[in-house]
């Protein structure tokens, strides 16, 4: 089969994924409502999760579903739709009618689509982008392994490079790129060994199927306190000290050029059509602001080490763009890695990372009509 063949039936294998449909789950509570919302929403909302149950975007999208419902009212159903880095509940939630009744439950501002060639809409000017919170990323290891420290690994990498294995959450997702990221910073090569999900990832390191766990310190700090894996670094902007003592060291400390790009690693984000009437993404815009600053979703942040980062507007959309830019420009210094196909800055009408301060606002951005 040809090269443009492959393709065309993989575009087609893509299209087709999005007509599977997983498990569903409702919360309600009833509240008075503003007088014109009485006449909105009318029937339950669904919220289409872009990755499998259990995961950190699942257990974040449905506690915001959660107090977004508490605080006003509303029925919303979750859905999961995994696949194609997300690719798979865009298409679904890009094809449902623009009334507000169905939104996209993302994680890392849904960048990967575009830059994979999954899609061409633009995340950060076509969609509405409303930002809840950060998982930094991190590297850990077995208690029992030889790396006592980064400065170990990047020293067994400069002298063998490729022969030391990361395990991540899947090629082209966030944790294949921000181990990318830190080794090009290091100058270090690595062999990245991709899983379905974090917490196979995880447990690849765990269980010594990898030399590092390569994830979320959501995903590895239970594994930390108990003393099963050892942290390396994680991509926090300083150091971590645990109740027992215990240091966790940022990637910053160690490299600092890595600093200035700090925190680094997933994001968790609502999306919604950006083509929307102004008085429904107002509505949404304001119940998403009180879900993430509840209470109950604080408490979830610090018990799962999430870290509380609300952006809604125009600044959602800049961090949503300049984190597509440097997706492009990582994934096209490292297209061996990736293995797949790959569009260029130009192609997206992107600018350099180093260019993007001068390059934002561009010409054809409107910034979204909520307060």
């Amino acid at each position: 089969m040809t090269k443009d063949k492959k393709t065309a039936a993989g575009r087609r294998a893509f299209l087709a994924g999005g007509a599977a449909m997983a498990g569903m789950g409702a919360l309600s509570i009833t509240i008075p409502a503003p007088a014109w919302a009485q006449t909105w929403p009318r029937r339950p909302i669904s919220l289409v999760v872009m990755y499998a149950a259990g995961g950190g975007t699942d257990a974040i999208m449905r506690k915001l579903a959660e107090e977004m419902s508490r605080a006003k009212g509303w029925t919303i159903n979750v859905i999961n739709k995994p696949g194609a880095v997300g690719g798979v509940a865009t298409q679904f939630v890009a094809a449902a009618r623009p009334d507000g009744y169905t939104l996209l439950g993302a994680a890392n501002y849904n960048r990967f689509v575009r830059v994979l060639g999954h899609a061409e809409f633009v995340p950060w000017r076509d969609w509405l982008p409303m930002k809840a919170a950060n998982a930094p990323a991190s590297w850990s290891v077995r208690k029992d392994s030889p790396f006592q420290s980064m400065q170990d690994v990047i020293d067994a990498a400069r002298a063998n490079p490729g022969s030391v294995t990361i395990s991540t959450s899947g090629t082209g997702g966030v944790w294949h790129e921000v181990s990318l990221i830190l080794a090009n910073i290091a100058g270090i090569e690595l062999k990245y060994v991709p899983y379905k999900g974090g917490q196979p990832a995880t447990l690849a390191g765990l269980q010594g199927e990898v030399d590092i766990a390569g994830g979320g310190l959501h995903e590895h700090i239970d594994l930390i306190r108990t003393g099963e894996l050892r942290n390396l670094c994680h991509a926090r902007a300083s150091d971590v000290t645990l109740p027992d003592g215990t240091v966790l060291p940022s990637i910053g400390g160690i490299i600092p050029e890595a600093q200035k790009l700090l925190p680094v690693g997933a994001t968790y984000n609502f999306m919604v059509q950006r083509n929307l009437p102004p008085e429904i993404l107002q509505e949404l815009a304001d119940a998403f602001r009180a879900a993430a600053s509840s209470e109950g979703f604080r408490e979830m942040m610090e018990r799962q080490f999430f870290e509380l980062d609300v952006l809604v507007g125009e600044a959602a959309d800049r961090q949503g763009a300049l984190m597509e830019t440097v997706t492009v420009d990582i994934f096209n210094k490292n297209k061996e890695a990736i293995g797949a196909e790959v569009k260029t800055a130009a192609e997206l009408g992107l600018p350099a990372p180093e260019d993007f301060e001068s390059w934002w606002p561009p010409a054809d951005y409107t910034p979204p009509p909520i307060s």
